[in-house]
């Protein structure tokens, strides 16, 4: 479905910028835009090695594993009827500890690993082969991953580097305080639906 949005909005640009006379303008912005997304790319590959690197030490140094323990607590409020020393914990606990950190790119392989082993959970659970509705657990590890609490905003501070910007690093302070009031609003929003629906 995206594609077709993508091609059309292309296509509408195309024949407005022909009608209008501004092809010519229409081309060189087009050329600008790939070039200026190559430049970006390779900015933001700079980041993502260093940022993941990182994350490949801590882990290797035991810091992830000491995070996850510290993460319990959260989780055991959070997920009440998930097995803490199963896969899922873990996969949502180093989740939400690449979030915190900011490496958004680094927490969607372990945030879709999750939600596979919430839907081994409950596919257990309820004894079936499929699943028409997502859980509880599902449900709420989503509106947690998606306020995605950050102290370091990494992607931010890259883009605001890449386009110049004086003090790219400003974002710090207002990003910490409006992740932690969406993630704050998103608990307790899960742990109101959580309260109202009872299976």
């Amino acid at each position: 479905m995206l594609n077709y949005l993508w091609a059309g909005m292309i296509l509408i640009g195309v024949c407005y910028g022909a009608v209008t006379g501004n092809i010519a303008a229409v081309g060189n912005g087009a050329l600008e835009s790939a070039r200026e997304a190559v430049s970006l790319c390779i900015t933001m590959l700079g980041a993502v090695a260093f940022w993941v690197g990182l994350m490949e030490i801590a882990e290797k140094a035991g810091l992830i594993d000491k995070w996850k323990r510290g993460l319990m607590p959260l989780l055991r409020f959070l997920f009440p009827r998930l097995d803490m020393e199963g896969e899922a914990a873990g996969y949502i606990a180093t989740n939400i500890i690449a979030n915190i950190l900011g490496l958004g790119w680094a927490c969607t392989p372990a945030g879709l690993k999750a939600m596979e082993a919430l839907e081994k959970v409950e596919k257990k659970r309820l004894g079936v082969e499929k699943l028409t509705r997502a859980s509880k657990e599902m449900c709420t590890f989503l509106i947690v991953n998606i306020s995605s609490l950050q102290l370091i905003p990494v992607n931010m501070i890259v883009y605001r580097t890449q386009y110049g910007s004086v003090e790219p690093t400003s974002i710090i302070a207002p990003a910490i305080v409006a992740t932690t009031i969406g993630t704050v609003v998103g608990i307790a929003f899960a742990k109101a639906a959580d309260m109202a629906y009872k299976d």
